[in-house]
């Protein structure tokens, strides 16, 4: 293996017994490239990380306004959520003030990431609804802003329907890929989802936190986006979850979001940067020490802060009986 792999380890014992390969792109809001570790246009799907991007119409159009959403509501927008009751309820608000209910979210049922919520429902005999989804605050945007245009509720998730034309126009003028090279494919939850090299994905966030040059209209929505989710970062993911976690240590200096298959986005708005780290096979386990180690070495958290993140830089292994046999560790130089 050559020295300069970008790589995360999982050792049990004295061997190493997995290995985890990582690529990274850095970008400011010009999008010049300022750090890169295996490929830094490595081509992916944003996943959940482009929820942030996708909220911005919801406020651009009117409709957090006319529906009077609040900054934990907008949050929850932009959320891959734990399932916690404070997430539900809040999901449900939104729906209410839509004049609608649990019925009409699309994006499928599963149980809350929360174990000890998820436990307690199966306690009581509940099966969880669209509102435990952890993408029901994300539906519940889209909905708002279709109620608002005056759309179908029916076909939301359509890339055709209104509400996704908005969100396709926002991710690629924020990301300055032409909607005609975005490569769509479906989310989990059942709505297009964006295709793109990580380095563009990263000037979307480096724009988000730092929107110089952009309209007025979207630089307030970008900036409505960034104080809900610092305001209120439980709403993001939710206890023990990383993304909740990286805004609470550094009090809302750094914003990031986790998708799916091993993707994290993020914004440091007082510098003007976007950052996106990929695990070249998806494998979540390596996406939080690699993240954590990846700003530890650019400068980008202290000592301090990677200590209060210590459980998500070198995660332990356990067995079966909770012995710790292992340990997950990033083994890069960048």
């Amino acid at each position: 293996m050559k020295p300069s792999d970008t790589i995360v380890r999982v050792s049990r014992g004295h061997i190493t017994e997995s290995i985890h390969r990582i690529h990274l792109a850095v970008v400011d809001n010009q999008g010049t490239l300022l750090h890169g570790a295996g490929d830094p246009h490595l081509l992916t799907f944003a996943r959940s990380t482009a929820k942030l991007i996708q909220a911005l119409p919801v406020i651009e159009s009117g409709a957090a306004d006319h529906f009077g959403l609040t900054e934990a509501e907008i949050a929850l927008c932009c959320a891959s959520h734990n399932g916690e009751a404070e997430h539900v309820s809040t999901a449900r608000g939104i729906l209410g003030k839509l004049g609608y209910h649990a019925k009409h979210l699309q994006c499928g049922a599963h149980e809350p990431y929360h174990a000890p919520t998820a436990q307690a429902m199966r306690e009581r005999g509940e099966s969880p609804s669209t509102l435990h989804n952890n993408c029901s605050g994300k539906h519940s945007g889209m909905l708002s802003l279709s109620s608002h245009l005056g759309a179908s509720p029916d076909t939301y998730m359509s890339p055709e329907h209104p509400v996704q034309v908005l969100m396709l126009d926002a991710v690629s003028a924020m990301s300055d890929v032409p909607k005609e090279q975005m490569e769509l494919g479906i989310d989990g939850c059942g709505v297009p989802v964006f295709g793109m090299p990580i380095n563009h994905l990263a000037l979307a966030f480096a724009r988000l936190g730092s929107p110089e040059g952009l309209s007025a209209e979207r630089a307030n929505a970008c900036q409505r986006i960034v104080d809900a989710v610092r305001k209120y970062p439980q709403f993001l993911a939710g206890s023990d979850r990383f993304d909740t976690r990286l805004i609470e240590v550094t009090k809302g200096r750094v914003i990031g979001k986790m998708g799916a298959e091993g993707i994290f986005a993020l914004s440091i708005p007082d510098q003007a940067i976007g950052f996106v780290l990929k695990v070249e096979d998806g494998n979540i386990r390596a996406l939080y020490p690699a993240v954590t180690e990846a700003l530890k070495q650019l400068g980008y958290l202290s000592e301090s802060e990677v200590s209060e993140l210590k459980d998500f830089h070198t995660p332990a292994v356990h067995n079966w009986q909770g012995t710790e046999v292992g340990r997950i560790r990033p083994d890069f130089c960048l």
